[in-house]
């Protein structure tokens, strides 16, 4: 799975000049959290919700009204944007992708190709588009761990015994961190009763999971 799969196209940027007030509204306008900042087509930087929050007089300033609106109007994009953005391209792997944002501890990657901002992926697009498909997150159907049936020859033996009981597998995944390769099966019913009994029946180790 590719970066291109999984991220949101259309993406409104705004240029550094922007006075900040308006890109506030932008953001609360779209229910945005961030904006990439584009000057002359090319990627600058990267305003957020938090930088413009961090950016807004305190509420304890002695300034009026007046001078407050005065100071936010002359304030730009440009004097408080992030400007170290992390980029990927289109075709960066999803795993590749989501190793740079750990490493960089960024919330989002700004997808660049021939240094035009193509799109925008967020760890939110990478928890509901992957992760929650993969592990069944919100979707019907039920999880089935079979222990230690993490090595080809075993799985073999698993995929017969799904065949064999005739139920429909969704998807499957190998937890990490434990010293046997255990095997996590998602189905698509909820009933899998008769599947772990004919597990068991073939000499597997076998339990449902929430």
């Amino acid at each position: 799975m590719l970066v291109r799969d999984v991220m949101t196209y259309n993406v409104i940027t705004v240029p550094s000049t922007i006075p900040v007030f308006e890109a506030e509204r932008l953001l609360e306008s779209h229910k945005f959290e961030r904006l990439p900042v584009v000057d002359k087509g090319k990627l600058v930087g990267l305003v957020t919700k938090d930088t413009l929050l961090k950016a807004s007089p305190s509420s304890a300033t002695s300034l009026s009204r007046g001078e407050l609106l005065y100071v936010l109007s002359k304030l730009t994009v440009n004097e408080i944007m992030k400007k170290n953005v992390v980029t990927v391209t289109p075709d960066t792997t999803i795993e590749r992708a989501t190793k740079i944002a750990q490493e960089k501890r960024v919330g989002c990657l700004i997808a660049v190709e021939d240094e035009k901002v193509v799109g925008i992926l967020t760890t939110n697009d990478i928890f509901y588009k992957v992760i929650n498909p993969l592990f069944g997150i919100g979707e019907k159907g039920k999880r089935i761990i079979v222990y230690g049936a993490g090595e080809m020859d075993q799985m073999q033996k698993v995929f017969d015994c799904i065949k064999k009981a005739g139920f429909k597998m969704k998807g499957l995944w190998q937890p990490t961190g434990t010293e046997k390769k255990n095997l996590v099966l998602q189905m698509e019913t909820e009933d899998v009763g008769t599947l772990v009994s004919q597990l068991k029946k073939d000499g597997f180790s076998a339990e449902e999971r929430s």
